[in-house]
């Protein structure tokens, strides 16, 4: 039979054998145990024992059923011992006159709190002082408990750093503790072993054990779960995981000289000081998200509104870290897969392509940041509606070759992570004054536009490669010429549209090599005679002859526009 009351936190049995109840009680084994050990339920308890007695329990009996029995009481008080219970307190008088020498031996040999009190002792009135002894101190603990998570929070509140929350940690607890962001970089250090956290985390070689299950003193507190305990170079340390809006931020870590540092006071500061950490977190990416927009906006207004490059202007992009008194090229890119060839994929999987297009802005940025710092020059870079806008820190008599050395960085590194994904880049460099940002923007635009729809995607394409194509343009808005190129390229089109056959894109390798067939039939991996018989089919059907300067001119003039794609039948 047994009667138990459970409580949460707990008192030294010291302070158990000091109260007034047990005034008449005398400690007859584990004197040495008094102030070591804790006190976290109280219970009665009479044979069998069984699975009855939780560790931390104050035990009290009064022998019913061990009665002229001193085997069966020794092996009683063995079962006590056993269970992890903090103390025995036995009730003689009646059923046990005196406890036998035996058993106080067996309780010293255990290091274990045997206690005697007399019989007319109510276990009742030692249960209410108990239990009150212990309420007291657990209504402490959780005023200390409260204090500690006001500090933190006022901490991060009034704009406290990291460290600062460490260091308040540190006070409370005693131990080294340490934050580790999700990037692997340590954000605030306080004692603890700098070669631990860089052997954690990849940074320097080591051997790292992770145990299973925590071995820590307090399974029963919420913060248990979440524990991770680890040997790293034969020393341990636990981790508890950093999240705010459900992602993972960093790692608390904190390392106790012995497991039994870690008291329920300990546990409830560590969770405090986790929530604190969050709380920090969720600040600081609230406000680089507000920066990111305010910098975002910034470069797009830019890039896209014409303004004057006023000292209004100049001062907020200061204030945003951008020099604006220094020469720019522009370079706007687009991006695609290169896993499916059909052109209709642009529009079958857009959702995919958006759902994974935040990851695809991090890398870019991330090459972007990575080759600026490798040039040391400055960009200033966005992203909108799947393009990115960059503004290359350049001069004009060299501009070309820093964007290529530029975009050579970036592609190779941005081709190692990504290897499915193709870019296109336009170019452009305003000379004048006034909106340079805008027409820089607009230059680089008009020359990605031009080449994708001319040759379709990929490469890079500098305004200043695209006159030809930007005379085109302006004769695209006479109709008349429309009309003549139309009439011109319908019977190639259509023939090419009914037999699947590129007889314009022959002709333009053709012309590309200045007529001579050998170079072509190789470019276009056909036969001599296969190609012959396909410049015969252009001339057919043009009614034009590609020995002639004039039709040949004429004929090449009419495709390019078609290329253009600036009308349709």
């Amino acid at each position: 039979m047994s009667y138990k009351m459970v409580m949460g936190m707990g008192i030294s049995m010291k302070e158990v054998v000091g109260l007034n109840i047990l005034s008449e009680g005398h400690v007859v084994a584990g004197h040495r145990e008094l102030n070591e050990t804790l006190v976290e339920w109280v219970s009665v308890m009479e044979v069998p024992v069984e699975n009855f007695v939780r560790k931390h329990e104050f035990v009290l009996t009064t022998g019913i059923g061990c009665a002229d029995d001193p085997i069966l009481f020794e092996k009683f008080v063995q079962d006590v011992i056993q269970s992890g219970a903090s103390a025995l307190t036995v009730a003689t008088g009646r059923h046990i006159l005196d406890i036998p020498e035996r058993v106080v031996e067996l309780a010293d040999r255990s290091g274990f709190i045997l206690i005697e009190i007399p019989w007319k002792i109510r276990f009742s009135d030692v249960i209410q002082e108990v239990i009150e002894a212990i309420n007291r101190e657990n209504e402490l603990e959780r005023l200390q408990g409260e204090e500690i998570r006001q500090q933190l929070t006022d901490c991060v509140l009034s704009g406290g750093a990291l460290q600062d929350i460490l260091s308040i940690l540190h006070e409370k607890i005693n131990m080294p503790v340490a934050i580790s962001d999700q990037r692997q970089m340590i954000r605030a250090n306080y004692n603890f072993d700098t070669s631990i956290i860089n052997t954690l985390n990849g940074i320097t070689d080591g051997t790292i054990t992770q145990l299973k299950t925590p071995q820590v003193p307090l399974e029963e507190h919420p913060l248990y779960h979440h524990l991770n305990q680890y040997m790293v170079n034969g020393q341990t340390c636990y981790e508890l995981t950093i999240f705010s809006n459900d992602k993972k931020q960093g790692y608390l870590l904190f390392m106790p000289d012995e497991q039994d540092d870690l008291s329920w006071l300990t546990m409830n500061a560590l969770e405090h000081g986790l929530t604190a950490c969050a709380l920090y977190f969720l600040t600081e990416n609230a406000i680089e998200t507000t920066e990111i927009r305010l910098k975002d906006n910034f470069i797009l207004d830019l890039a896209k509104v014409k303004q004057e490059l006023t000292t209004q202007v100049i001062s907020k992009g200061a204030l945003l870290g951008y020099d604006l008194t220094i020469p720019y090229a522009c370079i706007v890119g687009d991006f695609r897969s290169t896993e499916v060839e059909d052109e209709s994929y642009s529009h079958e999987n857009d959702r995919s392509m958006q759902s994974s297009l935040h990851s695809l802005n991090y890398y870019v940025q991330k090459e972007i940041t990575h080759a600026s710092q490798q040039l040391q020059r400055a960009t200033m870079s966005t992203f909108d509606e799947g393009e990115v806008v960059i503004f290359l820190e350049t001069n004009e008599q060299v501009y070309q070759e820093h964007v290529n050395h530029f975009l050579d960085m970036v592609e190779r590194r941005l081709h190692d992570q990504l290897t499915n994904i193709d870019f296109a880049w336009g170019i452009g460099f305003h000379r004048g004054s006034g909106n340079v940002f805008y027409e820089s923007y607009q230059e680089a635009r008009a020359a990605l536009d031009i080449h994708t729809k001319q040759y379709g995607f990929g490469e890079r394409t500098f305004f200043e490669e695209t006159r030809v194509n930007r005379l085109l343009m302006i004769l695209t808005e006479e109709d008349h010429v429309v009309t003549h190129v139309k009439e011109i390229l319908r019977p190639l089109v259509e023939y090419d549209q009914k037999r699947k056959t590129d007889l314009i894109q022959t002709f333009m390798t053709y012309q590309k090599y200045k007529g001579n067939v050998s170079q072509t039939a190789r470019a276009l991996n056909l036969h001599r005679q296969s190609l012959l018989y396909r410049l015969r089919n252009i001339e057919k059907l043009t009614q034009l002859s590609l020995v002639d300067a004039d039709d040949s001119f004429l004929l090449e003039f009419s495709v390019r526009l078609w290329m253009l794609n600036k009308f349709k039948d």
